[in-house]
């Protein structure tokens, strides 16, 4: 079976997204608790498959911490998704045609 994963996982027909341990409660999140989960699960994956995730996700349904992209910025991830939008700021995004967008918490860490 791993032997399939890795076969796909060169096809790029499959990928790792995220890619921590487990994930983190973002109701209290803490810097250090966060770093280490997704270390541990990249570690993992690094020596199972050859892989670090480019992309992160926010599963939480109950609202996301600021601190979470920011985080998987400074890890490497080339795009972060997330579950729970407001529902005026999603009716006027697909009014808009304008769902995708590039969000940029703590702006002076990252530059102009």
């Amino acid at each position: 079976m791993k032997d399939q994963l890795k076969q796909l996982i060169k096809e790029g027909r499959f990928e790792f997204v995220n890619g921590g341990w487990s994930m983190f409660d973002e109701a209290a999140p803490h810097y250090e608790d966060m770093i280490n989960d997704m270390m541990k699960g990249h570690e993992f994956l690094l020596s199972e498959f050859g892989v670090k995730p480019r992309m992160g996700w926010q599963l939480d349904p109950f609202g996301h911490s600021s601190a979470t992209p920011r985080l998987f910025a400074d890890m490497g991830f080339e795009a972060w998704m997330f579950a729970r939008l407001d529902w005026a700021d999603k009716d006027k995004r697909t009014a808009e045609r304008s769902m995708n967008l590039l969000w940029r918490p703590f702006s002076k860490h990252f530059g102009n």
